[in-house]
């Protein structure tokens, strides 16, 4: 990776932050579904990036949301397992379509594969930190809402996203 790759993604990671941070912690729609564009800064990150590095990467976004969301390491470990579980789900795809390099972006990929690369790591993470959050299990149906909702919501927004980025 150059020198002007490693920039344009470190900007582009604290572009994601900021705007968790400053504005879609406080978006909420209908008490059920909570945007989590932040994720979208490890999920775009270049595929052949080393692992160690994006699950680095990973935990400092995720711990940093969790300082300003005080919510104590959730973020951090969703964010994590998200970063472990990415390069198994960009070498499936890359094995089924019978390409020798993968890239990650909704140009590159397609609409299709865009989408089935992003909405199993955002169900997961999704699923991971709303679980955790579960007091009881009386609030299970409650809870799978939420993940179904959020996971809907954070898809569409990061798919905008990448539909109006440069990249």
């Amino acid at each position: 990776m150059s020198l002007r790759e490693a920039i344009q993604y470190s900007l582009m990671i604290l572009l994601y932050l900021f705007l968790q941070i400053f504005f879609m912690r406080n978006i909420v729609l209908f008490n059920y579904a909570f945007s989590f564009i932040y994720i979208a800064a490890i999920l775009l990150l270049p595929a052949d990036m080393d692992r160690m590095y994006s699950l680095l990467i990973a935990f400092a976004v995720g711990f940093i949301v969790d300082v300003f969301s005080n919510t104590f390491g959730m973020h951090a470990s969703a964010t994590v397992l998200i970063a472990y579980l990415r390069p198994f789900l960009i070498h499936y795809q890359m094995k089924s379509r019978g390409a020798e390099r993968a890239e990650v972006g909704i140009r590159a990929q397609g609409f299709g594969a865009f989408v089935s690369y992003i909405f199993p790591l955002i169900l997961v993470h999704h699923s991971m930190l709303f679980l955790m959050e579960m007091n009881n299990f009386g609030m299970i149906l409650y809870t799978l809402i939420r993940i179904g909702a959020s996971t809907l919501f954070t898809t569409i927004l990061i798919i905008l996203l990448e539909l109006f980025s440069k990249r």
